[in-house]
């Protein structure tokens, strides 16, 4: 099957394409790198061509709702739209376990990504995933409080960006399925303690103070409402066994 993948060059989508391609498929990488933009639609009805399924892996760097919202509307109505055209049987949305509990700052583009996919015209699945392994490295990067790191407390039950590749895969190239299982880590890790052992990882070993967000989306990060349910499909690799992957400083 020919396979497109939105965002085939960031931290899931490359796994997806990986995966793909291990599996004798033929995917085709969506990226502004590679000459398309979804935003502006540049390239995009070329690189539709022949496509049996669009995997949707794309994001954006902002926690600001109304910037969340205008991207993934953007995206998503024009990659729907581009299909349509191509004639696609099958787009596959990833998602986060329980936006819908929270649909604050990033999350509010993704309840809107989630409202656009359900209501379209191309038979649609939609894999909810947890926060990945990188989500540590990520806060520790961009969390600071002036020249100060910090740590957002945070219950979160994160999940190998590579296992959910391979899901969005696996998807991809069955029949669509509308809303399937959430996809986690093993078990629940605390936000705090994962950055600073990130930190500590990368040789870091400065003080990282904890610091609830304000706000209802800092409670349902605190209270274990992000968390996922009973019913979701559990990864295998740690967090630890993640980072003990990471390559040493040099």
């Amino acid at each position: 099957m020919r396979i497109a993948v939105a965002g085939g060059t960031g931290a899931v989508g490359r796994h997806a394409v990986a995966a793909l391609r291990a599996a004798g498929h033929e995917p085709v990488v969506i990226s502004r790198g590679r000459g398309v933009d979804v935003r502006s639609t540049a390239g995009l009805d070329a690189a539709l061509e022949g496509v049996d399924a669009v995997i949707d892996a794309l994001s954006v760097e902002t926690l600001d709702g109304a910037e969340s919202v205008e991207f993934f509307r953007e995206t998503t109505q024009n990659l729907l739209a581009a299909e349509a055209r191509a004639g696609v049987g099958h787009h596959v949305a990833l998602s986060i376990v329980a936006i819908d509990h929270a649909p604050f700052g990033y999350y509010a583009g993704k309840v809107a990504q989630e409202e656009l996919v359900g209501v379209g015209e191309i038979p649609w699945t939609i894999l909810r995933a947890a926060q990945f392994h990188e989500f540590a490295a990520q806060m520790y990067d961009r969390a600071k409080v002036g020249p100060l790191r910090v740590a957002p407390r945070m219950r979160t039950q994160p999940v190998a960006a590579r296992e959910v590749g391979d899901a969005l895969a696996a998807i991809a190239v069955a029949s669509p399925a509308g809303r399937v299982p959430d996809l986690a880590g093993p078990r629940e890790e605390s936000l705090v303690r994962m950055v600073r052992a990130y930190a500590r990882a990368i040789g870091s070993h400065g003080w990282i103070p904890a610091v609830p967000v304000p706000g209802a989306f800092g409670r349902a990060q605190r209270d274990g409402s992000l968390l996922p349910d009973a019913s979701a499909t559990l990864g295998r690799e740690t967090f630890d066994q993640w980072l003990a992957g990471l390559r040493p400083p040099r």
